[in-house]
């Protein structure tokens, strides 16, 4: 009988690309893979793997064992999820991936709230790129992630993921210093901007934007970390776009201006099936929803968390 936890190597393999990655997934070193996979080819009496230059590739056999290992995994997962179907009260960890603007403001209520109604919960909070975050959910690096699309970009989808809507968070012009009193596009034309970097769906939507209200911005400050921009802004030191969860944290010297359309980008949890009925995920994302419905509930005006969530 072929080994689980081998399967589940040769899984990581053909998931991460190289042997080191498989590795750095599972917590092995990279000999100890390479030689789990050849005990494994032993125990298959075939070969599963082929060298292609320097690197090493599936073989046609097993590019099909991976395929029956994700199977076999998958039926595992809901075994033990079953087991703790039944355990009544939601304990163990709970990995979580988040970007930042929804770790500074919905993570830390969310988990204190958390710690009052299911203290044996225990949640480990990683900051990561929402793209890169829902691939490594997906590949099991994590349980939940907290993920955004913007409009006209769609996050991907991948199988066997199941998705929450969260909350709707509106996108605003900010500004400060001489370009306090601007309340359109139009108007910061010629002031310099801060945007974030090239290729990810809220720099082409800032830029998009502008080249709709007829300019070129000139982005004198790129960084993916937004309060930087919001530093930049309050300072008088350039303009942007920021989401709601960022705008709303600001303080007198940031003003956030509607857009004409108004534009929002959608903010969803997301979680393999198996995990996202999971008695301790459900927990995480209850709280997590609570403290959205909070936060717009603390703004004047747009849809509620909880209508969002209802209308999606």
């Amino acid at each position: 009988m072929l080994d689980l936890t081998r399967l589940a190597m040769l899984r990581e393999f053909d998931r991460r690309g190289t042997v080191a990655g498989a590795a750095e997934a599972m917590g092995y070193t990279p000999s100890a893979v390479s030689q789990q996979l050849t005990a494994l080819e032993r125990e298959a009496g075939v070969a599963l793997t082929t060298r292609a230059g320097r690197r090493l590739r599936l073989t046609p056999a097993g590019t099909r064992l991976v395929l029956r290992a994700d199977e076999l995994l998958k039926v595992m997962e809901h075994a033990e999820a079953e087991l703790h179907a039944d355990e009544g009260t939601p304990s163990g960890t709970v990995r979580l991936a988040v970007f930042q603007s929804a770790a500074l403001t919905l993570v830390p209520p969310a988990l204190r709230s958390l710690a009052i109604s299911h203290p044996g919960v225990r949640v480990l909070v990683t900051q990561s790129e929402p793209g890169a975050a829902l691939a490594d959910t997906w590949a099991r690096d994590f349980d939940l992630v907290i993920a955004e699309e913007y409009p006209h970009h769609s996050a991907p989808h991948y199988p066997d993921m199941v998705r929450r809507p969260l909350m709707r968070d509106e996108i605003r012009l900010c500004v400060g210093g001489r370009w306090s009193e601007a309340t359109a596009l139009v108007e910061v034309a010629d002031a310099p901007w801060v945007m974030e970097p090239r290729g990810t769906a809220t720099r082409h939507f800032a830029e998009q934007a502008c080249r709709l209200s007829g300019f070129e911005p000139d982005v004198r400050f790129e960084s993916a970390d937004l309060q930087a921009h919001a530093a930049y802004i309050e300072a008088g030191l350039a303009v942007g776009l920021l989401p709601g969860l960022m705008w709303s944290r600001g303080t007198a010297a940031l003003a956030a201006r509607a857009l004409a359309p108004a534009a929002h980008r959608a903010v969803f949890t997301a979680a393999r099936a198996v995990s996202a009925a999971d008695p301790s995920v459900l927990a995480v994302t209850g709280a997590l929803e609570q403290a959205a419905d909070a936060v717009e509930a603390a703004r004047p005006h747009g849809l509620t968390a909880e209508a969002s969530r209802s209308q999606g």
